[in-house]
């Protein structure tokens, strides 16, 4: 059933036809963090690391696209450069995450996957996880993410997104 899901993915604008452009008027609506009860790529989120039980919460978050604008000329200089755009050293889902990291202080960021996109916004899921919660402690594959130094991961580069922003993949 995954992999028939993950070939619905490849290309989601044609596989799901008129699901796809409702979901996305649907999402523009609500706010930019919104906790949402399942996973719209149940496969994705799964090879991720979620499970389906307490401790773990998916958020869904919006991202601005476009690259960022050079910062203000400050003292007297020629504005030959001054409309000019840069790109970001961060990519676009390393930022939604470290958004949700800050929305959430007591979850951990455990990955993050894009779920859709329109001209003006990327739209991305977080896994995250209640490192504090009993059922995160006492599972030996989950108890990991409760020692110390895995606190704010998503700040440090640390996720499989921050990895690969840093290089490392």
């Amino acid at each position: 059933m995954h992999k028939n899901m993950a070939d619905l993915w490849k290309k989601p604008k044609e596989s799901l036809g008129k699901t796809w452009n409702k979901r996305i008027i649907q999402w523009r609506k609500e706010l930019v963090i919104t906790k949402i009860g399942k996973s719209t790529r149940i496969d994705r989120a799964r090879s991720l690391g979620y499970k389906a039980k307490q401790g773990f919460v998916l958020v869904r978050i919006r991202v601005n696209k476009g690259v960022s604008k050079r910062p203000k000329i400050a003292g007297g200089r020629r504005p030959k450069r001054y409309g000019s755009y840069y790109p970001r050293n961060k990519s676009k889902n390393v930022i939604a995450e470290q958004k949700v990291a800050r929305k959430f202080p007591n979850l951990e960021v455990l990955n993050s996957y894009w779920v859709g996109e329109d001209g003006k916004h990327k739209w991305f899921e977080c896994i995250l996880i209640d490192s504090h919660h009993p059922v995160i402690k006492s599972d030996p594959r989950t108890s990991w993410i409760c020692q110390p130094q895995h606190k704010s991961r998503a700040f440090r580069g640390l996720t499989s997104a921050g990895k690969k922003s840093r290089g490392l993949r």
